[in-house]
């Protein structure tokens, strides 16, 4: 044991525990950092809690060592939970106490570990990261445009509610209030989220490094997309997929159907692994694909099969499949999806940026309307499907907007702009480029102090 360990602490250059916050979404972008870290020599240890480890389907490819600590709801997660403001206050008191106990347990058995690089939505890691005397390094989740908003609430230069009609920030386009994150435009709504949301800001000028943040205000370092290597500069041996997934894709079948389809021809509707779609949303959607009379794949979780019109998937099983789950990095580098319709979720914004699909956002709640208004008004890779009074995208609008992408001549300068983006997301992660420049130089420091 003791030869193993000492072989160990030769092999790897530090050691990383990698803290996510518990949902697909922030699960997938801080996995791939750890992949580019262990890379580069680092160990990396992940850690996400108890339910999810349980719930997870684990690639063999994936080398990632997992760990788990307890949010206090071990046997359900975040749906056993009275609230979502008991959920994120047991994760804080348990969460702190079990990573503690996971770090002795650690330390114990000879596996030091040098820094916590901890999602950002869980400030409280960084506390118990200096109590062992450990660095630490906040990974942002989200888009600097939408931290931008909420640094600027946090330290009370925007004001909430919001009382103008236009709101103009530090590095941003001129926003109108429907373009700010949920929580901050329908100020109330979810107020558990807005104080996490918010409360990233509360000890961040004691963390070593600020991964994905504004350069003048702390030490920045870009590290994005976080997209599997093999879809981007290739450099990572067997990084095809990410390795941990929630929920079991459907793969054979997607792929099989999507193969006897012309380039360019599908349109990939996926609404994510949280959000619920109200029934009179889904219904919409439905007619809108049916109306634009173009070859579809629609993700539909199992909790939302309900919400589909009834008998939608037998009278369009000619020109559409619906599937509980997909391989959706697979699907978004097919030749065949020449659309995708979505809430706008960053991870999803990131993967169709880094694959060039063109994108129409139907943004339902949190960051999402501030992404879908960067996707359309300043990278132009898409369109936001206009909603009505009720704030529903009908069902011509949601048709308007897959045939203007799909044949119309907006569309022409929408698929030229993604491929750009497409472009510069390769250079970025390829050796040289800015996000592995800063990997490099976060791990340098990481083992020379």
């Amino acid at each position: 044991m003791k030869a193993e360990m000492e072989l160990e602490k030769n092999v790897y250059r530090a050691h990383c525990l990698v803290l996510t916050y518990p949902t697909q979404g922030h699960i997938n972008p801080l996995l791939e950092f750890s992949k580019r870290l262990e890379h580069k020599g680092v160990k990396v240890t992940m850690v996400t809690t108890h339910f999810i480890s349980k719930t997870i389907h684990k690639e063999a490819t994936t080398s990632i060592a997992l760990e788990a600590i307890s949010d206090g709801y071990d046997d359900g997660g975040r749906a056993k939970a009275e609230s979502i403001h008991a959920y994120l206050d047991s994760f804080r008191r348990v969460g702190s106490q079990t990573l503690a106990e996971l770090l002795q347990k650690l330390s114990t058995s000879g596996c030091h570990v040098d820094c916590i690089v901890y999602d950002a939505f869980l400030p409280w890691a960084l506390d118990v990261a200096k109590k062992f005397g450990l660095r630490g390094a906040a990974v942002f989740t989200q888009s600097c445009a939408v931290d931008n908003i909420y640094y600027h609430v946090h330290k009370g230069v925007l004001k909430v509610p919001l009382s103008e009609t236009e709101i103009l920030l530090p590095g941003s386009p001129i926003l109108r209030p429907q373009d700010m994150p949920s929580f901050v435009y329908d100020f109330g709504s979810y107020p558990a989220f807005f104080e996490m949301l918010v409360g990233q800001f509360s000890n961040i000028d004691k963390a070593d490094w600020v991964v994905d943040w504004m350069a003048k205000i702390w030490p920045l370092r870009t590290i994005g997309p976080t997209v599997p290597s093999m879809f981007l500069d290739k450099r990572l041996e067997d990084d095809k997929n990410y390795g941990f997934d929630i929920f079991k894709p459907n793969t054979d079948a997607c792929m099989k159907w999507l193969n006897g389809r012309p380039k360019g021809s599908v349109v990939y509707v996926s609404f994510g692994s949280v959000a619920a779609v109200e029934v009179e949303q889904m219904e919409e959607i439905a007619w809108g694909l049916r109306m634009s009379n173009r070859c579809f794949l629609w993700v539909v979780r199992e909790s939302e099969e309900v919400k589909l019109p009834k008998n939608f998937v037998e009278e369009t099983s000619e020109k559409g499949l619906v599937v509980r789950w997909c391989p959706q990095l697979e699907v978004l580098g097919h030749e065949a999806v020449g659309c995708f319709v979505t809430h706008c979720g960053w991870n999803s914004t990131l993967e169709a940026l880094s694959f060039g699909v063109p994108m129409v956002g139907v943004p339902h709640y949190s960051d999402q309307s501030t992404n879908a208004k960067y996707i359309m008004d300043v990278w132009k890779m898409g369109l936001k499907a206009p909603i009505d009074e009720k704030g529903i995208v009908r069902r011509e609008a949601a048709e308007q907007c897959i045939k203007e992408i799909m044949e119309g001549e907006r569309g022409k300068e929408i698929k030229k702009n993604a491929f750009k983006w497409r472009k510069l997301a390769k250079e970025a992660v390829d050796e040289g480029g800015s996000s592995d420049k800063n990997i490099d130089e976060f791990v340098a420091k990481l083992v020379n102090s």
